[in-house]
């Protein structure tokens, strides 16, 4: 087993897999990832393929009652042997005003479910970090508002963000079991430079394992080459725009970046590329490095620039002047960070927002220094 980032979720499917379900469960988390697996497992041992139509039922609380969600899992179906509700918009729950009535009609509908019905609240409006000492406070009142509430009746299933380590072996295990051996530093590099999203880690590796081919090897280079080349090398052009002030060309880079491949869901992905461009830019900086020699000294293994990116990276490190410049551009991001895990209504917004404010000239930013104080 990876490790304990996974054991919640693979409890929850052992639990599907034995048909030892309780009546309903709140999937508090927003690691995509984990809820996909959840998911899969419901609908391979639960929802056959020729009746998803009517087992399988996606549901919004912001568009449809919750009165009307319970009344529709209390109907035996006619059709199917057993009916799956994913139930979205939890946050609606806990709204403004009084919503005692409506957990009042969950507790009693629990005390005499449909045996033949499943429901599961999903909680994605909270993020828990690998770490929970790390949590936000807004998340972890909120997740304590759902265990004194759903939590009373309904099973808890943490998707949380995947621990360095954990997502690490999970990578090497994975890739073992397409009979193809992943070095250690390159399955750790791999993690890290997706920042442990482990939807864009399984997409990659799958990559990966199709370009290891006969060889049945992969490299750290295998990983520079295919996952961090790949993706640096639009997120310079847009670091490079940055730099350089030109908001234009910053904002059509950016545009392109989210037109492609996974579009809007790659943003944390993006955004964790970008925070890496400058946590390099920053140490280029600080050594004053001048050449691509250099770099290489100053940059260590796994936090390295790709080869066609070196004098690339150093012309844009110099064109700030100061190491408050990139410490700035450093709390900027955080902050956006924080947003995108925050389920925004638009993350393209978030970035956008980000790159205006990454893009400004440096005279438009001393009265803001002050007031956006985030740690790094």
């Amino acid at each position: 087993m990876p490790g304990r980032s996974f054991a919640p979720s693979e409890r929850f499917v052992s639990e599907v897999a034995n048909r030892k379900l309780r009546p309903a469960y709140v999937f508090v988390g927003d690691e995509v990832f984990f809820r996909d697996h959840c998911r899969q497992a419901l609908l391979e041992h639960l929802v056959p393929t020729d009746l998803r139509e009517f087992s399988l039922h996606d549901l919004d609380l912001a568009e449809v009652s919750l009165a009307e969600v319970l009344d529709r899992a209390r109907t035996p179906s006619l059709m199917a042997p057993f009916q799956v509700f994913f139930i979205r918009g939890v946050k609606n729950l806990y709204g403004r005003g009084s919503h005692e009535e409506e957990f009042a009609a969950i507790e009693e509908y629990l005390k005499d479910p449909n045996p033949a019905a499943v429901l599961v609240f999903v909680a994605d409006h909270i993020s828990i970090p690998a770490d929970v000492r790390r949590m936000e406070m807004t998340d972890r009142d909120r997740y304590e508002r759902i265990r004194e509430t759903l939590g009373e009746y309904c099973g808890i299933v943490e998707l949380a963000r995947v621990d360095e380590n954990d997502g690490t072996r999970w990578v090497m295990e994975k890739a073992q079991g397409e009979d193809v051996k992943i070095e250690q530093d390159a399955a750790r590099e791999l993690v890290d430079a997706l920042g442990a999203d482990m939807m864009l880690v399984s997409r990659e590796l799958e990559k990966l394992v199709l370009f290891a081919g006969e060889k049945k090897r992969i490299t750290l280079g295998d990983v520079e080459t295919m996952v961090l080349a790949a993706k640096q090398r639009s997120l310079y052009e847009l670091t490079e725009a940055i730099s350089a002030k030109d908001k234009t060309r910053a904002l059509a880079v950016l545009d392109a970046l989210l037109s492609a491949g996974e579009g809007d869901e790659a943003a944390i992905g993006h955004l964790y590329m970008m925070a890496r461009t400058f946590r390099q830019m920053l140490v280029i900086l600080e050594k004053n490095v001048r050449d691509t020699r250099t770099i290489w000294q100053v940059l260590w293994q796994g936090f390295r620039v790709p080869p066609f990116a070196a004098e690339e990276i150093i012309r844009q490190a110099r064109r700030y002047k100061s190491r408050r410049e990139l410490t700035r551009a450093l709390r900027l991001i955080a902050r956006a960070d924080m947003a995108l895990r925050s389920n925004p209504p638009s993350k393209r917004l978030v970035l956008e927002q980000l790159v205006m404010q990454l893009a400004e000239e440096p005279k438009m930013l001393a009265g803001e220094w002050r007031q956006n104080e985030l740690p790094v």
